[in-house]
């Protein structure tokens, strides 16, 4: 720490409260990613309250020369909040900027901040009689900062969207430490560039949410779920196209599990049972829903279900009962990424291809992967509504440690991505670049598109302070 340092931390602590610049023990829960893959050490991590102190610290930063690590729950999976090595940086935290600005239910908007835990917007949105649809394992933990910041998707995409399509507005504070207000809270707004946009998805690298407006929708008052075990991709495929037919938009949520994934979150999470036999290689988690309390979603979905199982693409389902056994049932995919977390070191991937393609893209990754790694338990889980599914490869702890492991997931996530991107893929759907992806991404996007991104990156941050070596590598 040079004298520099401290004078630029007494500064900090002078605008927002020595209590909230933390340093050494205190500063650790927010140096390690959620899954301890990746730490980082910062100079300090300061946690504003308010964006009148986000943007005084960010025009600290720049005058000290100083880089800002954006951070808000710190539940991402590749590293994207994390200080990189060799560079003087600060973790600036948002959790603190808490608030539920306000709730409009005439318009199904309403306005948060960026450290707002997702779970307590979707209740201040039932409060109201609204809903906010975004959902994911994380609810409890993640905050709506990051969850923009990287785009986040969900189990709820498939009928509402992405982070992008639920963000009608943003208030950002820019790389200079000047306030974008784009708080709009409107649907139709053609005034030249979608200024909003540009920040959704960009982990940070171009500015700092420090608030947004969410698009909210109508509370759903009918609803049903099932378990259904299938034996093969095609009939998950299959059984998505023909309950969407059957029953128009009120699908709700449709997610796919391999066998080997659901015997590891029984095995580590007690509380957790099947309503089906492990039969099977595939199941398939789904919700239908609707706003009018007379639709009779159970009956609909015994229907659909019925019909498939007498086309031979359903072997077994059972639909919940009652809401108890329905959350019981999502539980099973809510509770994935902590039960890998115990199970082994964990490479979990986040490529996305079309939905056609999704058995091939299965069959030829798990043959790949099963080759490479003999001691691997290969899982598939995820949103096979949007072509999100995640391959995830366990290895053992014992015989992948250190080095070894980052080589084992640097071919893994090889095996993946190319297969995904031979297929029209994507090689990262919903989690971001971040850290683990910086030297991938080169490999995948077009020249046009790296020189595109690096333009805006020197036009927002030319002083390249916010969140550096973060999804791509900025020439000096």
């Amino acid at each position: 720490m040079t004298p520099e340092h401290d004078s630029f931390l007494r500064a900090a602590a002078a605008l927002i409260g020595e209590t909230y610049v933390r340093r050494g023990f205190d500063a650790e829960p927010y140096q390690r990613d959620w899954r301890g893959r990746y730490r980082g050490e910062a100079l300090a991590v300061v946690l504003a309250a308010n964006t009148e102190q986000v943007a005084a610290l960010v025009k600290l930063c720049r005058a000290s020369q100083i880089a800002i690590v954006p951070q808000a729950g710190n539940t991402g999976l590749v590293g994207g909040a994390i200080v990189p090595e060799g560079i003087d940086a600060i973790i600036l935290n948002v959790s603190r900027l808490s608030g539920i600005r306000s709730v409009d239910r005439q318009n199904n908007s309403m306005v948060v901040d960026a450290g707002c835990i997702l779970a307590d917007v979707r209740d201040a949105a039932h409060r109201h009689d609204r809903q906010f649809p975004m959902l994911l394992g994380s609810v409890g933990s993640c905050e709506i900062g990051g969850l923009v910041s990287t785009n986040a998707g969900g189990t709820g995409v498939l009928r509402y969207g992405n982070m992008r399509e639920l963000v009608l507005g943003l208030e950002v504070v820019l790389a200079d430490g000047t306030v974008w207000d784009g708080l709009k809270a409107l649907r139709k707004d053609n005034t030249g560039y979608d200024l909003k946009q540009i920040f959704i998805g960009a982990e940070g690298t171009l500015g700092i949410i420090t608030a947004a407006v969410l698009k909210l929708h109508p509370q759903m008052r009918a609803s049903a779920t099932a378990m259904v075990a299938l034996r093969s991709v095609e009939h998950a495929i299959a059984l998505l196209q023909h309950v969407q037919d059957a029953t128009g938009g009120r699908l709700e949520a449709f997610e796919l599990m391999s066998r080997s994934q659901l015997d590891i979150v029984l095995r580590h999470n007690a509380n957790a049972t099947s309503p089906l036999s492990r039969d099977e290689p595939w199941f398939v988690l789904l919700e239908l829903a609707d706003s009018a309390a007379d639709w009779d979603a159970r009956e609909h979905l015994e229907r659909a279900l019925d019909s498939a199982m007498q086309a031979g693409f359903v072997v077994d389902a059972v639909i919940a009962t009652d809401e108890a056994k329905a959350q019981r049932i999502w539980e099973l995919r809510h509770t994935i990424s902590e039960a890998n977390k115990r199970e082994g070191f964990t490479i979990s991937n986040d490529t996305s291809v079309p939905i056609s393609a999704l058995p091939a893209f299965i069959a030829r990754v798990t043959a790949r992967l099963g080759q490479r790694f003999e001691t691997a338990t290969i899982c598939h889980c995820g949103h096979i509504g949007d072509g999100n599914v995640h391959v995830i490869i366990i290895l053992p702890r014992a015989q992948y440690a250190g080095d070894a492991a980052e080589h084992a997931a640097s071919d893994a996530n090889t095996i993946v991505h190319q297969e995904s991107v031979a297929l029209g893929g994507s090689i990262s759907a919903e989690h971001g670049i971040g850290k683990m992806h910086i030297d991938r991404l080169p490999l995948y996007a077009s020249a046009i598109e790296l020189t595109l991104m690096r333009k805006l990156k020197q036009a927002l941050d030319p002083d390249g302070v916010m969140n550096p070596v973060k999804v791509f590598r900025q020439p000096a």
